[in-house]
């Protein structure tokens, strides 16, 4: 049990987990004896050292240094306080300075002045100026968001939000598969997280909308060939997924410092780009905190930190209140579309998140609606751009499929 808890601290503080970690932890807490000393833990762990975590410990050993050299000076100060020779103005004086010296050791982060961020920014512009393409980010294969956002920015934390059946996962697999595909000549890395599906049923899926072959007869191998379905459709869209580096993960029970975990693998690889996680109401907190407000903002914030650490973009699917279907104020089917405040369980998503978006169709609602098969991506939060009451889509569910409606496409709907 103390093991147990040992690790559970690691956990929290997003430290990894082995042997030498859990020993420096029992040994600060004066535990390390009670656990069964070096011998027990050996017994339970293979020691076997990796680069993985040398982070890790070089941060031990650099804390260990620091305080075992605070505690010396210290000894010494206070030793030298009896020296009736000093003075009490030069004593404070010394104690000061030495006390200066072990804070600059700290790892801290420095300010940065203005000369330096400047030059920073000004280089960044002229990139962007001599940049051919007209987006800054990542190309979500999507023209009218790409104009909405210049693209998906690195660290930025991206919440797409719906209610259930809005096609909110199949919208994310299709933003993974394009930036697989437009990004870095097709070299681009995505990693997904699916706290709610298999790896296996979000990759029918996307077989699906990749071979245009309805999900139900990829998922029953069942096929229609008179509707010209057949297996060869669906093996050409197996070898063009295949092309690309995307990466799955269905661990059900997975917290944000899991994740950051695995992500910092893939980029010392150099094969992430961005970050897809379906979705965030299910992702395990193990700070123990009792109240599901509290628990969401940390997991918000552990996103955004995640982001922001691996500098890539993160898309986190959302779940939003039932306030949307109980909202009426006479405007029928146009009362449900999503606002901020429908986010369900926290403010702290809204706060946290670079960009929030919402899917809205009006056909749900409305089974007489004109817009049949139609949805909207409301951008109704953008830090760093516009934001848009509905950019309009082709939503074709048998297919797990979103393909933009253009501006005459949509002329010739009205």
């Amino acid at each position: 049990m103390i093991i147990f808890r040992a690790m559970i601290g690691l956990m929290q503080m997003d430290s990894h987990i082995d042997i030498t970690t859990i020993s420096a932890w029992l040994n600060t807490n004066n535990l390390y004896n009670e656990a069964g000393g070096l011998e027990y833990l050996s017994s339970l762990y293979d020691s076997t050292y990796s680069t993985l975590n040398i982070d890790t410990y070089i941060g031990l050993v650099s804390n260990a240094s620091l305080k075992r050299n605070t505690i010396n000076s210290l000894n010494e100060l206070a030793q030298k306080g009896y020296d009736g020779k000093v003075s009490a103005f030069d004593f404070i004086e010394n104690i000061e300075r030495v006390v200066f010296e072990l804070s600059s050791r700290r790892k801290v982060g420095d300010f940065q002045n203005i000369i330096n961020l400047s030059n920073t920014v000004l280089d960044n512009i002229n990139i962007r100026h001599n940049m051919t393409g007209d987006i800054t980010g990542l190309d979500t294969g999507f023209y009218s968001l790409n104009h909405l956002t210049n693209g998906f920015q690195p660290g930025a934390l991206i919440i797409l939000a719906a209610r259930p059946a809005m096609g909110k996962s199949a919208m994310a697999l299709n933003l993974a598969y394009n930036v697989a595909k437009n990004n870095k000549n097709g070299t681009a890395g995505v990693a997904i997280f699916s706290l709610e599906m298999t790896s296996e049923q979000l990759v029918e899926r996307m077989l699906s909308s990749v071979s245009e072959v309805p999900l139900g007869n990829i998922v029953t191998g069942k096929f229609d060939i008179d509707a010209g379905y057949n297996i060869k459709q669906i093996q050409r869209a197996a070898d063009n997924l295949k092309k690309y580096n995307l990466y799955f993960d269905d661990t059900a029970s997975i917290t944000v410092s899991n994740m950051r975990a695995k992500c910092r693998k893939l980029a010392a690889e150099g094969k992430l780009d961005f970050i897809v996680v379906d979705y965030l109401q299910l992702i395990t907190d193990d700070s123990g905190r009792k109240s599901t407000q509290e628990e969401v903002a940390r997991i918000s914030r552990g996103l955004k930190l995640m982001a922001k650490e691996l500098n890539v973009p993160v898309l986190a699917l959302s779940q939003l209140s039932r306030s949307v279907e109980q909202r009426k104020d006479g405007n029928g089917a146009a009362s449900k579309k999503p606002q901020l405040s429908d986010l369900r369980d926290s403010g702290s998503i809204e706060q946290d998140a670079d960009i929030v978006m919402f899917l809205y169709r009006e056909d749900y609602y409305n089974k007489d609606s004109p817009r049949v098969g139609e949805a909207d991506l409301i951008v109704a939060k953008n830090r760093q751009g516009a934001v848009s009451s509905g950019l309009p889509f082709n939503f074709r569910g048998e297919l797990v499929k979103f393909t933009p409606i253009t501006r005459q496409q949509t002329n010739n709907n009205e």
